[in-house]
């Protein structure tokens, strides 16, 4: 047998996960000059593209644009994606073994971690990957529910999520009526009485995980006003001194 590498004998890989970074990897090994490689990408959804299809928030479109790479990526002939198969269900590491030289695992974390607080597990507390994955349109969620008659609600944490999450419950129907959000997820806020969203973190203000372009998006909503008590927003003494040694000065 000729050596593996060669376009007589390929390297043959498998991709459980079709996410970005699955995406990166099999870009990465069809680019190679020196190795012919032939690339089989399995996925437990029907659809590829993980978090850039079910996390992004509907109304980035530009940011979910890398889809565009990816599709360059998928349309190689060396390259082949297989939905509706589930690892450890469909097919085995031992059934892969028989057929690949190699075998790639990028499915990422599915589950959420537990923030170990008394309530956590009450109804109507909810981890935000469900919230995101609902109004995205995830196969696994469409079904969910969302109790939406309530006139406040708390998102705790202060990342990207977080803010995508307060930004999505405090757009107006016409603005959500603009992005690529699931038909059912609109509908539903069509009829929501959220009046008041409160973001709660543990730290303050300089410790904040979100970007920029993120809490500015907040303040450019049409029906919406954010109020900062002035006091949640004064550094105590070892954020002041954390924020003077950081060469980011975008907080001030």
């Amino acid at each position: 047998m000729s050596q593996i590498g060669t376009a007589a004998n390929p390297l043959r890989v498998a991709i459980i996960g079709s996410g970005p970074t699955g995406f990166y990897a099999a870009d990465y090994l069809l680019k190679q000059k020196d190795v012919t490689a032939k690339v089989d990408m399995y996925d437990r959804l029907p659809t590829p593209y993980g978090l850039v299809r079910f996390g992004v928030a509907p109304d980035h479109q530009k940011i979910k644009s890398v889809i565009k790479v990816y599709e360059r990526t998928a349309s190689q002939p060396n390259f082949r994606f297989f939905g509706n198969v589930e690892f450890g269900k469909d097919i085995t590491l031992d059934d892969l073994k028989q057929y690949y030289h190699q075998v790639i695992f990028t499915t990422g974390a599915e589950s959420d971690r537990k923030m170990g607080i008394p309530g956590e597990d009450l109804k109507n507390s909810h981890p935000a990957t469900e919230f995101v994955a609902w109004y995205n349109g995830h196969p696994n969620y469409r079904d969910h529910e969302f109790d939406l008659s309530q006139e406040s609600v708390a998102v705790v944490g202060v990342g990207n999520v977080a803010m995508d999450v307060a930004r999505i419950l405090s757009k107006s129907v016409e603005e959500l009526a603009t992005t690529d959000i699931a038909d059912y997820a609109l509908e539903a806020l069509k009829h929501s009485q959220v009046k008041t969203i409160y973001i709660l973190g543990r730290r303050g203000p300089a410790q904040a995980a979100f970007t920029n372009p993120e809490i500015k998006e907040l303040g450019e909503l049409e029906i919406t006003d954010i109020t900062v008590p002035p006091e949640e927003a004064v550094l105590d003494p070892l954020s002041q001194q954390e924020l003077d040694k950081s060469q980011d000065r975008t907080i001030l």
